[in-house]
């Protein structure tokens, strides 16, 4: 009797709570794509609102790093997932954008009720009720801060990366088909890290 209250609780926490997810790095040329999902309160989306959480595109990469720590503090929970080049070139970038987001779902401690998710397109591997809004991430504050936790996942990556990758400007461009990166891979040639399926449709491989 006991188990079934304490489930039924979690069911209307659930319910209370906002689960949003979305990606970064879909329309890269270079490196993974990065998926988040973030769980917020109705209280703590306010603050996170008050601190000026947003569309992760209508920030400076300064105010994203800002946000990150106290993202991930008021969150009652978070998952981070990504899908490797290997994966995009052989499945497709579609397959393996839902790959990134079912590795971040998993990493919740609950199955949400409901899963809100940037864009129009449905997690087709999802099991479970989900709802897909076109420009989310400006409509609700959990996909705004799960595209902050993506977003700045995937920077720090690239920065990293600049060091093993130098020359290709990785840490400027983030890994997207810029003229200057394009003009640098004619130059340099593709990287193990590069995504072949994507460069083959242009004359640079």
């Amino acid at each position: 009797m006991r188990e079934k209250k304490e489930e039924d609780l979690q069911q209307v926490l659930n319910k209370l709570s906002e689960v949003g997810i979305d990606e970064v790095g879909r329309g890269a040329v270079f490196g993974p794509v990065f998926s988040a999902v973030v769980v917020l309160t109705e209280k703590n989306k306010f603050i996170l609102r008050q601190f000026g959480v947003r569309d992760s595109k209508k920030l400076t990469p300064k105010k994203r790093k800002l946000l990150l720590p106290r993202i991930l503090l008021l969150s009652s929970d978070y998952g981070i997932g990504q899908s490797s080049v290997r994966e995009i070139d052989k499945l497709g970038i579609r397959v393996a954008t839902e790959l990134s987001m079912i590795r971040a779902l998993k990493k919740l401690k609950e199955k949400p009720s409901e899963l809100i998710i940037d864009g129009p397109l449905l997690l087709r591997p999802w099991q479970g009720t989900q709802k897909n809004i076109i420009s989310g991430d400006s409509k609700f504050t959990a996909i705004a801060s799960a595209s902050i936790v993506a977003k700045v996942s995937r920077d720090n990556l690239m920065e990293r990366l600049e060091k093993k990758y130098s020359g290709y400007l990785i840490s400027k461009n983030k890994g997207y088909g810029t003229r200057e990166h394009f003009s640098i891979i004619k130059k340099n040639g593709i990287t193990n890290l590069h995504r072949k399926s994507f460069l083959s449709k242009s004359d640079l491989i």
